[in-house]
């Protein structure tokens, strides 16, 4: 199981500690310190589309409004922490942010 996210994220702090008290094997990877490759971006959007975006993320706030209308892989490439937080991958299967549907699938 791979967790993306960024270090000081509170959110990926409690997914992280509460997969790892379930019993699960999980990767942390900070995208800030390992940017994700254009492949990793690509996969992210194809399975979430606009909803790997945070766009009530100050840093999504802070973009000019041509990055605003581009794609969400350009956003996700000109900064990585727009991204919604947590993005799980465990195998095939995808999870994005950690509400209580997420918890529901992850913690059984």
């Amino acid at each position: 199981m791979i967790l993306l996210g960024i270090s000081t994220c509170d959110t990926c702090k409690k997914a992280l500690k509460a997969l790892e008290a379930a019993g699960h094997d999980v990767t942390f990877r900070d995208i800030r310190a390992t940017p994700l490759s254009t492949q990793e971006i690509a996969d992210i959007v194809t399975e979430f589309g606009d909803r790997a975006i945070n766009k009530t993320s100050t840093t999504y706030r802070g973009f000019s409004d041509f990055l605003k209308m581009s794609e969400p892989e350009a956003q996700i490439s000109s900064q990585p922490t727009v991204m919604k937080r947590p993005i799980i991958r465990d195998g095939d299967a995808w999870y994005i942010g950690w509400d209580d549907a997420v918890q529901a699938k992850l913690l059984k």
